[in-house]
């Protein structure tokens, strides 16, 4: 096929940024060599330069770190080096939130405004900015801010992320954000950024999954090893892949993501597949609002995170790994590169793992901004260099995965759960917890709590409970509803805390329990407000693939702004049965979780709380 390339070229400064990351041109037809053979129709080399597609995403977020944004030049010659379609490349590179296709100054600060910050100062924050250096997208001497989605810093709201491009790029997770501190950053003053422990409880007791965060030396693999590190690893391979996957299975471990699919069976289905090669996706894309345990579990126990995939490996056979890492985790990227490289050279990853005969190793994936790319499918084209957007099932992923091959997907909570199966039995893990719910969870408490953080619990505790551990609702204030499972789950009344959390005891309640986010919201905040910023975020969120999710998600935050405005069409009882309509519709035919999910708290808040209950009476 004859690529159409674009005329645009790039600056010098953008062609040195793809070839440091590429390396220079090899193949014949990109100019190194002779292009054609004597009949003027072979081409040397095409084959190997097309199998680098994956490529393209890193290579497009190699450019926006050190150029600022992606030009015309740069999205061509990114094309000419992948032999990737310019059309392709724009798509992909249009997909993301955090790659932009227009000049940006190259110091940038990314302010979340989602629900979380916005309980905890965010609108503040963003009038301060708005005062002292100009409306949003304001070019204030090479410096500009932009409205976020969650940045997946809810325990330390308000949170921004600040990105400055250039030769040595600089990217920082500015959490909890001051308004002096923001306007310094954008000034390009030096920020000191203080946060509480993202632990509040460490007291050691019940702590299966944490108990080594903010205890030990996050990047000491001596520290992790003198904590019972590497034990699991050490006898998952004295039982084997098939007594391994058996434990997993005698756990009862589901997974921990939002879809609490049985783990053991899963792996099971992979090892099992005859085609090779297979592969393990570690899915650290938690772009939930509400949710960032496992950005905790990745910056404070990493060796734990990597052990665990080692495992997995082992028992499915896998020989490559991916870690499908949120671009919005700075310190997490920084802290697991380090990681693997001293995992790899202490003999943990790479070939003959321990004198096993096993190898594995694992490459980190940044994802670029894209709440979609943590539903599985989704994770598999955005690796492979297309847009981010969910496969239909079936094939499913233990099937056809990445590559077309059998595929693990786990997220970082569900694979750290293994290393505990390993070292005290799959048939002992399962007596904690409930018969169907077994083990500990990992929950993120935030919004109007006294101690935001990480809280694990034995499935089972109720829902007050879990909130006292927090400290309650500050400043004597009445607790008004509360957000479980994130945009993707609903709210719950302050009169149904005693609910256990389990996976079917929320279910029967009619809620879920999701990734695991808890939001409390006090009797200050106006919740049509926040069901308002949730609709927003689902339709900026939606891929856009299929119909149900693309127009419903925009009509859905079209009808309640209706509602909110008091401009409606009709009654408010005809705009409630609207909204009621689009919702079955977006959950009965659309093709992944988002659409399917992405009226559930609107739904619930009308169904639950009777928000515009008044406005019908």
């Amino acid at each position: 096929m004859d690529l159409r390339l674009l005329l645009a070229a790039p600056t010098e400064a953008e062609r040195a940024a793809v070839d440091a990351f590429l390396g220079e041109m090899t193949a014949s037809h990109n100019g190194a060599g002779p292009a054609r053979d004597v009949d003027g129709r072979a081409v040397h080399g095409g084959h190997d330069v097309r199998d680098q597609r994956h490529l393209l995403l890193p290579a497009l977020e190699h450019v926006q770190a050190r150029i600022g944004w992606i030009s015309e030049g740069a999205l061509g010659y990114i094309s000419e080096r992948l032999t990737v379609p310019p059309a392709d490349a724009y798509g992909v590179a249009s997909f993301y939130g955090l790659l932009s296709l227009e000049p940006l100054p190259p110091r940038v600060l990314h302010v979340c405004d989602d629900i979380v910050c916005q309980c905890r100062g965010a609108n503040e924050l963003i009038d301060a900015l708005e005062q002292e250096i100009g409306p949003e997208g304001t070019d204030a001497g090479g410096s500009t801010w932009l409205r976020s989605p969650c940045l997946g810093q809810c325990d330390r709201a308000p949170a921004a992320l600040l990105i400055e491009a250039g030769a040595c790029p600089r990217e920082l997770a500015m959490a909890p954000t001051r308004d002096g501190d923001a306007v310094a950053a954008l000034r390009g003053e030096q920020v000191k950024v203080v946060a509480e422990p993202p632990v509040p409880e460490q007291d050691g007791a019940g702590s299966w999954l944490v108990r080594r965060v903010s205890v030990v030396d996050p990047r000491s693999l001596h520290d992790y090893r003198a904590r019972g590190g590497y034990d699991s690893l050490r006898r998952a391979m004295a039982l084997g892949p098939q007594k391994v996957i058996r434990e997993v299975k005698e756990s009862g471990l589901m997974g921990r993501g939002g879809a609490a699919f049985p783990t053991g069976v899963k792996w099971e289905a992979v090892a099992q597949q005859p085609a090779q090669p297979h592969y393990l996706i570690c899915n650290a894309d938690e772009s939930e609002p509400g949710t960032f345990k496992d950005r905790v579990l990745l910056e404070g126990d990493p060796y734990s995170v990597i052990e665990a995939m080692t495992i997995a490996a082992y028992a499915t056979n896998c020989a490559h790994g991916y870690i499908y890492l949120r671009g919005e985790y700075p310190l997490a990227l920084e802290i697991l590169e380090e990681a693997i490289a001293t995992a790899r050279l202490h003999g943990y990853l790479g070939e003959d793992i321990l004198r096993s005969r096993f190898s594995f190793d694992i490459e980190i994936r940044r994802g670029a901004g894209a709440y979609i790319c943590g539903e599985e499918t989704a994770i598999f084209n955005s690796i492979e260099g297309f847009r981010g957007e969910p496969r239909s099932k079936p094939p499913f992923p233990v099937e056809r995965g990445l590559f077309g091959m059998p595929t693990v997907v786990n997220n970082a909570e569900t694979l750290v759960n293994v290393l505990e199966i390993l070292r005290v039995g799959g048939r002992e893990f399962a007596r904690t917890g409930t018969e169907k719910s077994t083990g500990t969870r990992l929950f993120c408490l935030s919004g109007h709590v006294a101690r935001p953080g990480v809280y694990e619990a034995p499935f089972g505790q109720t829902l007050g409970e879990l909130l006292a551990r927090a400290g309650g609702v500050p400043d004597g204030r009445a607790l008004q509803a509360v957000l479980l499972g994130g945009a993707a789950g609903g709210f719950v009344r302050a009169d149904e805390l005693d609910m256990p959390l389990t996976f079917e005891d929320v279910r029967a309640a009619g809620a879920t329990l999701g990734s695991g986010v808890v939001v409390a919201f006090d009797e200050t905040v106006d919740l049509r407000r926040m069901v308002q910023r949730i609709a927003a975020f689902m339709r900026d969120e939606s891929c856009g693939q299929c119909t149900p999710c693309r127009v419903g998600t925009v009509r859905q935050e079209e009808a309640l702004a209706r509602l909110v405005s008091g401009q409606t069409r009709g009654s408010v009882g005809d705009e409630l049965a609207l909204l009621d309509e689009l919702a079955v519709c977006m959950r009965d035919s659309s093709i992944c979780g988002l659409g399917q999910t992405a009226a559930s708290a609107l739904s619930s808040a009308i169904s639950r709380l009777g928000l515009f209950k008044e406005e019908v009476s």
